[in-house]
């Protein structure tokens, strides 16, 4: 082989070398999974996205965080400087400017209410304040029937030309803790869009909004839990495939204690104060985080028949488990959920 014939087979290889790199360094990666969790909102909250780059990924997932931190500086109902307690603070006196997030989210509690016949009611405040739950303590009825005159969502203006919020009696008290998380959730999914991401799922404790499809194609599995079951793995009696939908549950099993063989849950009726009866536990699929989260609330005060029509009315999906441990289905989750055990 002469020198000139090497030379010319030398710069091929050479351009055949650069153009496999080439390619190689503009062929898009393989999508893959990532997922991050932070204590925020007093829970775990884990974002998880589907990227072809950790850079991106990561980006988002910190930026969904930082959503929902905005959310809680402007919702947590012990922080003085947060709007939900500057309006709390203000009950009976003037009306307090909020942000544009705080007045959506107080109109969008509002209107779960009205549906739900004020089974549901944003101003529950003044009397979970009378419940502590780590400690064991219920309130002295006198206190409660003191109080409970203090619930009532009708007594809560919202201006939104002046984007205001005001309680019309000194003492009411708005706990947006039935609300916050599933309207947490939505925000940060929004985030997640807008950095370019188009499948992941954020669960802030049990209020999970998913969107989009896992790598291989197929929806995301989401666990529903046993009510009389323990906090381990083994203890998902159900799973539920969810794509561009929320799902959350209310159950009495997440924060109580027991006296004299009496439950003492947080879910409290907001006609009598005290914990409602009649389900174990409640859960809701909807479009919209925010409405499975607050109305799987107010559908465990409703119970079983005024729960399962108001399922029916807004065509949301449901699964509701009774007293006794009886599972009942709307039709669309009936055929959706796959039983993995029986409620126990």
């Amino acid at each position: 082989m002469n020198e000139q014939l090497k030379v010319v087979l030398s710069r091929l290889l050479v351009t055949v070398c650069c153009i496999l790199f080439a390619f190689c360094a503009c062929a898009p990666q393989k999508d893959k999974m990532f997922k991050k969790s932070r204590i925020l909102m007093d829970t775990q909250v884990t974002v998880t996205v589907i990227s072809g780059s950790r850079d991106s990924a990561e980006n988002a997932i910190d930026a969904a965080f930082s959503e929902i931190e905005k959310i809680e500086s402007l919702t947590n109902l012990y922080a003085a400087g947060s709007e939900i307690s500057l309006i709390n603070k203000n009950a009976g006196v003037s009306a307090t400017k909020v942000s544009l997030e705080v007045l959506e989210l107080i109109g969008k509690a509002l209107y779960v209410s009205e549906m739900t016949d004020g089974a549901f009611d944003i101003t529950i405040g003044a009397v979970t304040r009378l419940y502590d739950f780590h400690k064991k303590i219920k309130p002295e009825e006198s206190a409660l029937l003191k109080n409970i005159s203090l619930v009532n969502y009708r007594d809560v203006t919202v201006d939104r030309s002046a984007s205001t919020i005001f309680l019309k009696k000194k003492g009411m008290i708005i706990d947006a803790g039935g609300i916050a998380k599933g309207y947490a959730a939505d925000k940060a999914v929004g985030v997640l869009k807008k950095q370019g991401i188009t499948s992941g799922l954020v669960a802030i404790a049990g209020d999970i909004k998913a969107f989009g499809r896992k790598p291989d194609g197929k929806p995301w599995q989401i666990g529903i839990r046993n009510p009389r079951g323990t906090d381990q793995d083994d203890d998902i009696m159900a799973t539920l495939p969810l794509s561009d939908m929320a799902i959350s549950t209310a159950g009495d099993y997440e924060r109580f204690f027991l006296i004299d063989g009496m439950r003492y849950h947080h879910i409290l009726n907001p006609k009598t104060g005290y914990p409602a009866g009649g389900c174990r536990s409640v859960t809701v699929t909807a479009k919209d985080g925010v409405f499975a989260d607050a109305f799987d609330t107010g559908i465990f005060v409703l119970g079983l028949d005024k729960g399962m029509k108001v399922l029916e009315k807004l065509r949301f999906e449901g699964l509701i488990i009774d007293s006794e441990g009886k599972m009942h289905f709307t039709a669309g989750m009936r055929e959706k959920v796959a039983i993995k055990k029986p409620v126990s």
